[in-house]
């Protein structure tokens, strides 16, 4: 969230909403660089980002996991691989590994920590054709300025029957509906995209993919909501952020595509 007011639309006929007027590639790279941007800062302070860490180290396991059985072979590229963690992961894993990060900071971070290099986010139309067995992108395709550039490329660097494996919001969770325009998930502006499990199905296949499985991601609705809560400076902020964070997961254990994030699993169309 920032303090610039940002519009954000709706396409009528296909219900795809995308946030108006976003800044260019050049000028958007400010709103990346506040300290409450973890997943680049990677500060701990305050019991906000102390939660996301803890939550982070039990996805990195349940990510692990879900490429493992969604994945022949052993190459991945993660775009938008933030300070290497996941990364890390993997090649812990025995997996030849190569992440793409559009913040410096991330990047000298990932090399430091991990011995891991990653590079530009501009390098992925590089890549020669068939490279990979899985490409992942946690929370990372609604950042992208070229949406459907971004689904052609990677169809052409999958090796067949390679997993595209996209985790976004979904702004017709509970916890959306609830906090509305405070919804912390919008993330104006840098969140340029905003999806629901059937804009995300149609964007699939418009580029030749299907879906094979979702998953929950069962944390995201607490963390969205208390940050929601923290940008109302409600008092009482906590104590309702936990109770709306808890409908939401009740809600996406009846129903998974009401979950506050989900993880979809992408294959090309045969």
């Amino acid at each position: 969230m920032t303090q610039t007011s940002f519009d954000i639309y709706k396409c009528k006929s296909c219900d795809f909403t995308f946030t108006q007027n976003i800044p260019d590639q050049s000028s958007i790279g400010v709103y990346y660089t506040a300290e409450n941007y973890i997943s680049h800062s990677d500060t701990k302070k305050g019991f906000i980002a102390t939660l996301y860490h803890w939550v982070r180290n039990y996805m990195l396991a349940k990510k692990a996991k879900i490429v493992l059985n969604h994945s022949q072979g052993n190459t991945l590229l993660d775009i938008g691989s933030g300070t290497g963690y996941f990364l890390n992961t993997m090649k812990n894993k025995n997996w030849e590994v190569q992440g793409l990060e559009p913040s410096q900071d991330a990047i000298i971070s990932t090399q430091k920590k991990f011995n891991i290099n990653a590079k530009h986010p501009d390098e992925l139309f590089s890549i020669k054709e068939a490279s990979f067995n899985c490409i992942t992108m946690w929370h990372v395709l609604e950042h992208v300025h070229k949406l459907h550039d971004y689904a052609e490329q990677i169809k052409k660097i999958l090796k067949p029957n390679g997993s595209w494996i996209i985790a976004v919001p979904n702004h017709s969770s509970f916890d959306a509906q609830f906090y509305k325009e405070a919804w912390a998930a919008y993330d104006l502006p840098i969140h340029l995209w905003h999806f629901t499990p059937n804009t995300m199905k149609n964007y699939a296949k418009q580029h030749g993919f299907e879906i094979v499985a979702y998953y929950r991601m069962p944390f995201d609705a607490f963390y969205i909501a208390l940050l929601s809560e923290k940008y109302r400076e409600n008092p009482f902020g906590f104590v309702r952020g936990f109770l709306i964070g808890t409908i939401s997961w009740f809600k996406a254990l009846l129903n998974l595509k009401n979950c506050s994030s989900i993880i979809y699993i992408l294959k090309v169309k045969k």
